[in-house]
């Protein structure tokens, strides 16, 4: 099959044609010979379609665009310049282009392989916006098959910044001037590449690219964004605007499908280790835990607990009743999640079944693909997810040996995946054409059969990569098998921002890196004695500190998990030292889960991020637009982190039109200016905006202990609202009922707190607000 007409998923739904979701065009235009399609799917939100076939040009959208075209309140026009497709939000005039005159002796020696096409894009104003100034197709033989390189380019203005497009470890949030290679890639030198073809620019507008190959983009380089696949019979893509970041996001959740909201353990503590080797040593860190009186919610099981890779099953040697132990952890207030691989050793009992069936990755002459040999590592076949049958086959196989155990949720490991396609083929088509397909539809392969035999209960699914719609399957991603180094921590920071700025709003990283601690030997004298520490050799004595920073920073992301390649993980294993300041830091991720959980429900009913890259919320300020080393986590908290081995401080850019208070001593700072924050070791520079509403909940020991409220911090400056909301945590009841609500409201003028009503814990405003700075 050369090419699928699409793959359109939803929440826990993926079909292979998704022409429920595709409707005619308004429009299909012929510049000679080159065939235009204008498809609309909302006021600001407009599909292209161009090639030289028109059955081409006819395809619905491609994989991960779930949205239905919808035309209404769309003019078609013809005027002098070109034909005008009008909306309340938008114009789009695709140029007139007149039958070409005899080129000259220059032309033709440089003569355009293809008939033009130009398309300019303004607001209902008349608001210039963006123009497509250019498109390409050029024959090639990729894996055997006769396709094209395909690509389009984009008008740039000197000031535009560009955002998005995955995850890029570089550490450079601004992808101004840069050639981005967005391709899934384990081996990217930096750290894991993955590629969500979602380009935002602070112009309102963003380009989502409609093709799941292995593409180049580079954002305002020689004065012009181009995009190029190397597999493809036409350009396809979305063009969304908006007045804020927000409405943009709200555009891509309408083609690409809602962001659920986690259940509510996975904004507690996840603690993971690669690996524990037995039901024992598993239970004794969750043991170890409570008996030290800290918060913990989720315990992960990572790979290595089978008998072999593929076989789908637990060595009872060494967790001989995997579900007692999911009942003492239950029991404890606790979930579990199990790891689970796309990988079949020939050796495993269903390796035969899966090649029998066709449902294994093939090379060219139809043989399973076996490993690669670049890497000593890969062994094994992979799971061919593109096919629902092998999808349905791997969640029954998955619910039947694995979850039946007790287990909650999954961590669908490899998703990149790590057997690059690239020459192989799928049951769709080539690994090549398909490139950066997979973690779409592998991710479905449980969201499809949780949803349909446990549809009460709340799915989760920990990947390691991402594309188009991946979020709406309730994944939760991170930033794969990072170095344990100080340099890999200060890339963190702008590698999250780019990838929530991309739509995938739940993002972290495996706090103090996965790979085995083996860092440079430190700058300064190590701020944290390691003394006692067990995570780490003698040769690393900053590691603490190391881990400390990235601890702390974590606590301030989507999520927080502890996940490493070392002889001990959990936060009393650091040394003595340590310890204290993570439980500090840890106490504080728990009082703010009322904040974050309501920050989860918003970003549920409008796809906006939380964790969120300066130029989002403060658009006027022009010397925001290329910080990466700090970030709002929600409305109301600007985060610092310390990324330098011995800082005791760092210069934090206090954006302009608000004030600021220091979350540790109250003090109040003007704007527009940029500050020597203090950092000592058991804390990191967050500053609260002027007229923000932070609730404060009670300690629990996990979010299974229903959370009061200790207080409600007003940080006056200005009129404020927040809206907290809770329900039970676990069920998808949220989807359909409805949680529990209230908006509190801040009257500057007057000085008072107010709520909309009961507040969903059960209490009432008074006796909760604390007004910072009175």
């Amino acid at each position: 099959m050369r090419r699928i007409a699409a793959l359109a998923m939803g929440v826990a739904t993926a079909t292979l044609a998704g022409q429920a979701a595709w409707a005619a065009p308004i429009a299909t235009l012929d510049r000679n010979g080159s065939i235009v399609s204008i498809e609309p799917y909302a006021p600001n939100i407009v599909h292209v379609t161009i090639a030289m076939d028109k059955a081409e040009a006819a395809q619905p959208a491609g994989p991960g665009i779930s949205g239905t075209a919808d035309s209404s309140g769309w003019q078609h026009s013809q005027a002098a310049e070109g034909d005008v497709f009008r909306s309340s939000a938008l114009s789009v005039t695709v140029a007139a282009q007149p039958w070409p005159a005899a080129p000259t002796q220059m032309q033709r020696y440089f003569a355009p392989a293809l008939p033009p096409v130009a398309i300019a894009i303004a607001g209902a104003d008349g608001r210039p916006i963006t123009r497509m100034t250019g498109w390409e197709m050029a024959p090639q033989t990729v894996a055997g098959e006769k396709t094209f390189r395909v690509g389009a380019s984009f008008a740039d203005t000197p000031d535009t910044h560009y955002y998005g497009l995955g995850q890029n470890q570089e550490g450079i949030l601004d992808l101004r001037g840069r050639t981005i290679d967005c391709r899934h890639y384990y081996d990217a030198p930096a750290g894991e590449q993955v590629c969500v073809p979602f380009l935002v620019t602070d112009k309102g507008y963003g380009i989502v690219w409609d093709n799941p190959s292995a593409t180049l983009v580079s954002p305002g380089l020689n004065n012009a964004t181009h995009f190029q696949s190397q597999v493809g019979e036409r350009v396809s893509f979305f063009l969304i605007t908006g007045a804020t970041a927000d409405d943009l996001y709200a555009g891509y959740r309408r083609l690409t499908g809602v962001t659920p909201l986690p259940p509510k353990a996975a904004f507690g503590l996840i603690q993971s280790k690669a690996r524990y080797e037995s039901q024992d040593e598993l239970l004794g860190i969750a043991d170890g835990y409570r008996r030290r009186g800290y918060p913990l919610d989720i315990m992960v099981l990572d790979w290595f607990y089978w008998t072999r890779m593929g076989q789908l099953d637990i060595d009872h040697r060494y967790f001989p009743d995997p579900k007692a132990m999911n009942e003492k952890l239950h029991a404890m207030g606790m979930r579990s999640i199990i790891s689970v691989w796309p990988r079949f050793e020939r050796e495993s009992r269903y390796y035969n079944e899966l090649a029998a069936k066709g449902w294994l990755l093939r090379d060219k002459d139809g043989q399973v693909v076996d490993g690669l040999p670049f890497r000593s590592d890969r062994a094994g076949a992979l799971i061919d997810s593109t096919n629902p049958k092998a999808r349905e086959w791997l969640w029954d196989h998955v619910r039947d040996n694995i979850l039946s155990q007790g287990f909650d949720y999954l961590w669908l490991d490899e998703t990149e995946p790590d057997l690059v396609p690239d020459g192989y083929f799928y049951s769709i088509g080539s690994g090549d054409r398909y490139h950066n397909l997979f973690p779409l539809v592998h991710t479905a392969a449980a969201a499809e059969g949780s949803a349909r035999d446990r549809p009460g209960f709340r799915n989760l699914i920990l990947a390691r990569a991402a594309y188009l719609g991946a979020q709406a399957n309730g994944a939760i991603f991170w930033s794969s098998d990072v170095n344990a180094t100080w340099e890999t921590l200060k890339r963190q920071v702008p590698t999250g921002l780019d990838m929530t700025a991309s739509g995938i709003a739940y993002w972290s990283s495996d706090t103090g890196g996965w790979q085995y601690p083996s860092g440079p030997k430190a700058a300064h004298p190590p701020l944290v004695d390691p003394a006692g520490a067990t995570a780490m050799g003698a040769d690393y004595p900053d590691y603490p500190e190391l881990f400390v920073r990235w601890f702390q920073y974590n606590t301030l992301t989507p999520t927080l998990r502890i996940h490493g390649q070392r002889p001990a993980t959990a936060i009393w294993d650091y040394g003595k030292a340590a310890e204290p300041i993570l439980a500090q830091w840890l106490r504080l991720r728990y009082a703010l889960v009322p904040y974050l959980y309501a920050l989860g429900h918003r970003t549920y009913e409008t796809g906006a991020p939380f964790m969120r890259a300066l130029w989002m919320d403060f658009p006027a300020d022009a010397a925001v637009r290329s910080i990466g080393d700090q970030y709002m986590l929600g409305p109301a908290l600007l985060v610092a982190p310390v990324t330098e081995q011995g800082a005791t401080h760092r210069r934090v850019y206090l954006p302009a039109g608000t004030d600021w208070y220091d979350w540790w001593s109250g003090q109040r700072l003007a704007g527009g200016q940029s500050i020597d924050a203090p950092a000592p070791i058991d804390r990191i520079p967050v500053y609260v905006r002027a007229g923000s509403i932070v609730p404060i909940g009670a300690q629990v020991p996990s979010t299974a202990t229903a959370q009061k409220l200790e207080s409600i911090r007003v940080y006056p400056g200005r009129d404020a609202s927040f809206t907290l909301y809770d329900d039970d945590g676990t069920t998808n009841a949220y989807r359909t009922q409805g949680g529990r609500s209230a908006t509190l409201r801040w009257d500057q003028a007057s000085g008072r707190l107010t709520a909309s009503g009961k507040l969903p814990s059960g209490q009432d405003v008074a006796g909760l607000v604390t007004v910072i700075g009175r």
